[in-house]
């Protein structure tokens, strides 16, 4: 399984949690209700799910407010792809070679 990282960017206005799978680079705004744009980054993992498992850590230092809901939202994303992805091997959906 691969171990992609996930990074708190925060700006003025705004905290963004960036999930980076390979050359994609995915966000969810922390500050924002935008559950299209959440479901549309989740449709982007499903569909690199499918090449492989993974899950994110989460790498920053500063212990926040955003540390601790981005620590929480890893963690129940990682438990989903977990479970998303055995459902796809057994339902043999994968592209692994």
């Amino acid at each position: 399984m691969e171990i992609h990282k996930a990074q708190i960017a925060r700006e003025e206005e705004k905290a963004i949690l960036k999930l980076v799978v390979g050359e994609k680079n995915l966000e969810i705004v922390l500050t924002e209700d935008k559950p299209n744009e959440v479901k549309s980054v989740f449709n982007s993992l499903l569909s690199e799910l499918k090449k492989g498992e993974f899950n994110f850590e989460l790498e920053d230092s500063n212990q926040d407010l955003y540390f601790h809901i981005s620590s929480e939202y890893i963690t129940q994303l990682n438990s989903e792809l977990s479970s998303i992805y055995k459902e796809l091997t057994d339902y043999d959906l994968t592209e692994e070679e």
